[in-house]
């Protein structure tokens, strides 16, 4: 089945035995040098908070700090996609994690794009060799803004805050996503690198969006796309401030949308009425939310089982979602097992599973010419029915 990822991590989805293995010719330290370890220690089954989850990245970027690092893991992640039958995916980062001074913005962007292109190429190559009419291997690109950092995230945050020692915390984070902002629209207008969107990531609670207004005004302006992580550790508002401030098109996780004891009772009166609202407008002006079923799980100590997850009330509600993994290796998944969960625990019928699957191709930041975008959907489309055909499934 063509199946799409719009919410997917680079550093959360390398393969266990890649990490050992590039860890081991960097002389990175890993509390384990074994996959068995690794997974007891770091990657665990569950986690107790979203800081325990976030821990897991700073493993994993030590080992993505040159170019052949990041365009391995970009290529096999690609792989790993194509393999189960991903046919659109959205890869996304933060490059300031990889900036250093002997290796630009542009250099970062360039290796993610170096791995995910070869892998488009290879595996599209063999759909012309077999003649074979399914859709091909498209990809995009989101770069990430952090909603906070220290100067211990990596070099070029610790040369920024030197450089600005004096400036007030929360405005030295807008500053940083200004930064980012202007160099991925430089990037993307003088370079043939797919970057698609711009999104921020990060801590949620206490960091917020209002800081980065600035930074999303300007790609906002210049016809970049935006998605935003929100109502992952922090509620309704969060989201609010997504789309009113940052003019967000997609909402990553969205988690807490329909909790109203996460709406400030100081704030707002109604908390019902407010979030009855703040969903009836994503449900109209179809802001699609990137739901990630395991990484919730795993975020949210409280959530034991995925039958109790929000999915079912957004399918309820009518809302735009699309199954994304977040992470493939800190939650230990994939688009097929995230599918397979969605249709297992929320008992979605043949033609729910097809709208799901098809709008995640159609709510893509695709990169190409909007009327080529509306071709390679068709071709999906077509693609889709003709294995419903073959298996003997009715969706219409």
């Amino acid at each position: 089945m063509p199946k799409t990822d719009l919410h997917v991590h680079l550093d959360g989805s390398m393969s266990l035995n890649s990490l050992i293995e590039m860890a081991k010719e960097r002389d990175v330290k890993l509390p384990s040098y074994t996959e068995e370890g690794l997974k007891e220690l770091v990657f665990k089954e569950g986690y107790t908070s979203l800081s325990e989850y976030l821990t897991c990245f700073g493993y994993t970027t030590q080992v993505l700090q040159d170019p052949e690092g990041l365009e391995r893991a970009a290529y096999e992640l690609a792989w790993d996609n194509i393999n189960e039958g991903v046919r659109y995916l959205e890869v996304r980062f933060a490059p300031m994690l990889h900036v250093r001074d002997d290796f630009s913005m542009k250099d970062v962007c360039l290796s993610v794009d170096k791995g995910l292109k070869r892998a488009k190429k290879e595996y599209n190559h063999q759909l012309v060799a077999k003649n074979d009419t399914s859709p091909p291997f498209e990809y995009g690109i989101i770069t990430c803004a952090m909603r906070m950092f220290t100067s211990e995230f990596s070099d070029y945050y610790n040369k920024f805050c030197d450089t600005h020692r004096y400036m007030p915390e929360r405005r030295l984070y807008g500053l940083a996503s200004l930064e980012l902002a202007r160099a991925v629209v430089d990037i993307k207008e003088n370079t043939d690198i797919p970057i698609v969107g711009f999104d921020l990531a990060g801590a949620e609670l206490g960091y917020p969006a209002e800081d980065h207004e600035e930074a999303f005004d300007y790609v906002h302006k210049n016809f970049l796309k935006k998605t935003v992580h929100a109502g992952e550790a922090y509620g309704p508002e969060s989201i609010f401030q997504a789309i009113t401030d940052l003019h967000a098109d997609r909402i990553g996780h969205g988690y807490h949308l329909l909790d109203e004891g996460f709406v400030n009772r100081n704030r707002v009166k109604d908390p019902a009425a407010y979030v009855r609202e703040l969903s009836q407008y994503i449900a109209e002006s179809r802001v699609t939310i990137e739901v990630c079923l395991s990484s919730n799980m795993d975020t949210d100590p409280g959530l034991t089982s995925i039958a109790d997850h929000p999915f079912r009330k957004m399918k309820e509600l009518k809302l735009s979602t699309t199954i994304c993994t977040d992470n493939r290796l800190v939650s230990r998944t994939s688009v097929t097992r995230e599918l397979q969960l969605a249709v297992e625990h929320f008992a979605l019928d043949p033609r729910e599973l097809k709208h799901i699957v098809i709008y995640g191709f159609k709510r893509s930041f695709y990169p190409k010419d909007y009327r080529q975008k509306r071709i390679y959907v068709r071709r999906v489309i077509d693609y889709y029915e003709q294995i419903e055909k073959e298996y003997g499934i009715q969706s219409d």
